[in-house]
């Protein structure tokens, strides 16, 4: 059984160009995080950048490969699981993970106990995910409470937000139905910190405090 993890990449992003090359104050580029949790998941064979410009290969730590990938996939209009297929037809494995640079501070624990979740065959898929148990609203009304009975939050029934930094499924889900979440999935639950994701610049900058508050100490 050979499992592949996945980093795609594009270097020419809209809403913060450059990210994931961006520095960290006091830190190292925001694809270095990700890349050297990767390498210290043992049940994880090989590790591929999926990028088309080979500029990134400046920032690989070794033990991970790069992929070139063509420019085609770069628009804007190309979703994740058609790069998620070109990447299937070039790299064959039985299991998949894909993860993101967006996603720094997800815990090498976190991505061991969704490949161990998938490997069993009791789940055919696994996605990181945050748990909610807020007041929701939707079109105007309470969404998931009565407001003539307000229960504590604590007591609300648990929803939860895919954070998109993860994503471990089966080689048949994605090559043979076009989805990396099946119908037998495991949810990754993941904290505040280890669910955040890096979209823009405020996301960066949200980042960047917590790295240097929280985590600097944590890694010296």
């Amino acid at each position: 059984m050979k499992t592949v993890a996945i980093v795609p990449i594009k270097l020419n992003n809209q809403r913060l160009p450059q990210k994931n090359t961006k520095s960290f104050t006091n830190g190292k580029p925001l694809c270095h995080y990700i890349l050297t949790t990767l390498l210290r998941v043992k049940s994880i064979d090989e590790i591929y950048v999926y990028c088309s410009d080979p500029y990134i290969q400046n920032f690989i730590p070794e033990g991970v490969q790069y992929l070139q990938r063509s420019h085609s996939l770069d628009r804007d209009s190309s979703t994740m699981n058609e790069i998620l297929k070109h990447f299937a037809k070039e790299i064959q494995a039985d299991t998949y993970v894909l993860t993101h640079t967006t996603a720094p501070f997800l815990r090498e624990e976190s991505i061991s106990r969704g490949i161990d979740a998938v490997l069993s065959g009791r789940y055919d898929s696994a996605f990181a995910a945050k748990k909610l148990q807020v007041f929701l609203w939707e079109n105007g009304r309470p969404f998931n409470y009565e407001l003539t009975n307000i229960p504590r939050t604590q007591d609300l029934a648990p929803l939860y937000s895919e954070t998109c930094g993860l994503y471990i499924y089966q080689a048949q889900l994605l090559t043979g139905f076009g989805r990396r979440i099946g119908e037998r999935p495991f949810i990754i639950e993941l904290d505040e910190i280890e669910s955040l994701d890096i979209n823009g610049a405020e996301d960066f900058i949200i980042a960047d405090a917590v790295y240097n508050h929280i985590l600097r100490s944590k890694e010296s």
